[in-house]
């Protein structure tokens, strides 16, 4: 057994989502948002490397030893699987492991709206999931992919980095391919997934222009193409979007997101009211016919009054999915507070009255 596992262990048993390990602190635990150190020295240089050391491949080795980052997935001796990233910092190595669930999340069991589901009915086209580091991209998208998996006779090509769910097909094929195991990169992955029938392509991060594009080719050539990117709302995404390719494909870039883009669904946690989980809050723009001409009409800012008024077809404001979870009991109005862009809404709500003083400090510093 790896002596790392023993770090893994304590933390899947007191149900945290992610470990730390770096040189210079001891480990800690990322205990439903918040990140709480355990009662251990401080890890030492060598003995950090020593414990990465025992679950890399070769491969993977010779990549950290030029100085990259390395993602992979590893399945502890308990059977455990973890997405890792191991990294070099001023003082040392230093590793996160987060844990995956060996059960493929449903979008029931996540509690997401209805609008959720509707967006996988699409059969081609473009849907992004987005929101920071740690906020659930990839389990919503686990679990969309896993409704179409139950329901739809598909192809579906998922190419990720690393592997986080492993799918079983069932009334869809399900192929899922690894960054540098079984691809290059994103844009080469989803180049070949267009040689082999897909009707889904799941790439699990756009982060350059050539993915994008790639992307998008697939998506406008019948594909429907599920995606994530590091945007936090439907405006920074579709700005994203048209900022990343070059200026003389701007036009066209707005032509695509009016015909292509599906939908966009921006995700936060939120912590339960006992404090003992996080539950998602989504922000949900579907595309209609009036958001497509603000997009065309370099008038995006105005998108976020048609997610406002749209709640017939599915569409919410971040505040609106973190009011509703408030009144419903589901969500701590302290965090939601935190996470709310119009804060008078949730003022009322407030228990640690002391967050109010620090954003009036804040407002009268700034």
């Amino acid at each position: 057994m790896a002596r790392i596992d023993a770090f893994l262990k304590l933390g899947l048993t007191q149900n945290c989502s992610d470990i730390h390990l770096a040189v210079g602190v001891p480990p800690m635990l990322r205990m439903h948002g918040d990140l709480l150190p355990i009662k251990f020295r401080n890890l030492g240089a060598q003995e950090m490397e020593s414990y990465v050391d025992e679950i890399m491949t070769d491969m993977q080795k010779q990549r950290f030893a030029n100085g990259e980052d390395v993602d992979f997935s590893y399945v502890s001796e308990d059977n455990a699987r973890y997405r890792v990233n191991l990294y070099r910092k001023a003082t040392g190595v230093g590793a996160t492991f987060r844990f995956i669930p060996t059960t493929v999340p449903t979008l029931e069991s996540l509690n997401l709206p209805a609008a959720v589901r509707k967006v996988c009915d699409n059969h081609q086209g473009m849907v992004l999931v987005t929101g920071s580091t740690g906020t659930g991209k990839s389990t919503t998208l686990a679990a969309m992919i896993d409704y179409l998996n139950r329901h739809r006779n598909l192809n579906i090509i998922s190419l990720e980095d690393p592997i986080e769910f492993v799918h079983q097909s069932q009334k869809a094929q399900i192929i899922q391919r690894e960054l540098g195991t079984h691809l290059t990169s994103f844009s080469d992955g989803i180049r070949s997934a267009l040689r082999e029938d897909p009707d889904v392509i799941l790439v699990g991060e756009m982060r350059d222009a050539e993915t994008i594009s790639m992307a998008m080719t697939a998506a406008e050539t019948g594909h429907l193409v599920f995606g994530t990117l590091h945007t936090t709302g439907a405006v920074k995404t579709i700005d994203r979007i048209i900022d990343a390719l070059p200026s003389d494909q701007r036009e066209q870039s707005k032509a695509f997101l009016a015909q292509s883009l599906k939908a966009v669904l921006t995700q936060n946690l939120i912590k339960t009211p006992d404090g003992k989980g996080r539950r998602a809050c989504l922000e949900i723009m579907i595309m209609t016919r009036a958001i497509a001409n603000l997009i065309q009409s370099d008038q995006t800012h105005q998108v976020p009054s048609q997610l406002q008024t749209g709640a017939d077809v599915g569409m919410q404001l971040m505040d609106q999915a973190l009011l509703e979870a408030v009144q419903a009991k589901e969500a701590d109005p302290d965090d939601a507070f935190r996470f709310a862009s119009d804060k008078s809404i949730f003022q009322k709500f407030v228990t640690d009255t002391t967050i109010l003083q620090r954003i009036d400090l804040q407002q009268e510093t700034s």
